[in-house]
């Protein structure tokens, strides 16, 4: 790690079927002249909470291209902007997954500040082959990770 690389962000993982936590604080560069967050840092932040669920499971994005030819890619995404953040405040990124399909994973996703709601989406995520960018089917090995977080 270089020295100007920002430290790795605080990840906390939930028992099976509860919500994944990640702290991101908010830097000077995700902020607008008025220190207040700009719009398209939530989507990063909301990536960064669903990456780190991931990694929390045991599945790495990069080995699941590299070994099985599937990434996984943005299809919808809603989401409403309630509060806004402001420079050096810590976040709260919690996500889960409310639904798991052969190729989709649905995420309820919510940002707080201080324990209040500042934002909430809910996004669908498809496992597409890497080469083509079709649907395509998630490897086995990766839905028996993901089948503990789903509650039935």
């Amino acid at each position: 790690m270089s020295s100007i690389d920002p430290p790795r962000p605080d990840a906390r993982s939930a028992p099976a079927g509860q919500t994944h936590a990640l702290d991101v604080r908010v830097y000077y560069e995700d902020t607008d002249a008025g220190g207040v967050v700009y719009y398209a840092n939530y989507l990063k932040y909301m990536e960064r909470g669903r990456t780190e669920w991931l990694r929390a499971l045991g599945v790495d994005q990069s080995e699941v291209a590299r070994e099985f030819g599937r990434v996984f890619m943005v299809v919808s995404m809603e989401i409403k902007y309630l509060r806004p953040a402001r420079l050096d405040d810590l976040l709260t990124v919690r996500s889960e997954v409310t639904r798991m399909g052969r190729a989709s994973l649905n995420f309820a996703q919510q940002i707080y500040c201080n324990g209040e709601l500042l934002t909430q989406g809910t996004v669908q995520i498809g496992c597409v082959d890497a080469m083509a960018l079709r649907p395509a089917a998630m490897p086995a090995q990766v839905r028996t990770k993901l089948a503990v977080t789903i509650q039935e």
